[in-house]
């Protein structure tokens, strides 16, 4: 995993343990205590964990944790809108439009969250960056998955050849005005959350005066 390159906040052992805040750093315990886990199932891209814990109160359960590689997510503007790609999601059984985004092949060497950044972007869509900005870091499902994604802007884009995965068949490239982007969240046609999260870390970064779209 490369929790440690995206996210330095987010615990890598395997188990329930709390975040790495303030209260965490002075040396509290954590709410819940792991007694025991065992993977029930594991793939090359997942792993489920069944955990034996203990609550603050005493009482004692089972808690079910996903597993996942952290990710880069990536906002490619330029000229008052958006790329974005279409695939086909298997788990929802129909196709979906998102922003690019994206782990580490089992296989590869792993990099920091930049480096995966640039990395997705050109694969999925042939586009280089010149300039990345980071909007901020999210955890996907944080009532049943340690998987955070890290949320970059990529702006002064040039065009180049997409370098598609096997698992990425069918997936299309398409640039959109920033009036539509809204319209695929309202009608439907963008469902995926990561996506809709970073556009809110995006328009919140715009309100501060971070960032300026081209």
């Amino acid at each position: 995993m490369m929790a440690d390159a995206i996210n330095p906040l987010a615990t890598t052992t395997g188990q329930n343990g709390p975040m790495r805040t303030e209260a965490a750093e002075a040396g509290s315990e954590p709410e819940i205590l792991t007694l025991s886990s065992r993977v029930v199932y594991a793939d090359d891209w997942t792993r489920l964990r069944r955990d034996e814990i203990e609550r603050s109160d005493g009482t004692k359960g089972t808690y079910a944790v996903l597993e996942r590689d952290n990710f880069a997510l990536i906002v490619p503007a330029e000229n008052g809108g958006f790329h974005l790609v279409e695939e086909y999601r298997y788990p929802l059984g129909r196709r979906g439009w998102s922003f690019p985004q994206g782990s580490f092949p089992k296989d590869g060497k792993g990099g920091t969250s930049e480096e995966l950044a640039r990395t997705e972007l050109a694969q999925e869509t042939g586009l280089r960056a010149g300039r990345l900005v980071p909007l901020g870091t999210l955890a996907v499902a944080h009532g049943t998955s340690d998987q955070y994604g890290e949320h970059w802007l990529a702006t002064e884009l040039t065009q180049g050849e997409p370098d598609l995965e096997p698992e990425e068949l069918g997936l299309r490239h398409e640039w959109v005005r920033r009036a539509d982007f809204e319209a695929m969240a309202r009608d439907g046609r963008i469902v995926d959350s990561s996506t809709l999260a970073a556009y809110a870390l995006l328009l919140m970064a715009e309100r501060r005066g971070e960032v300026t779209l081209p």
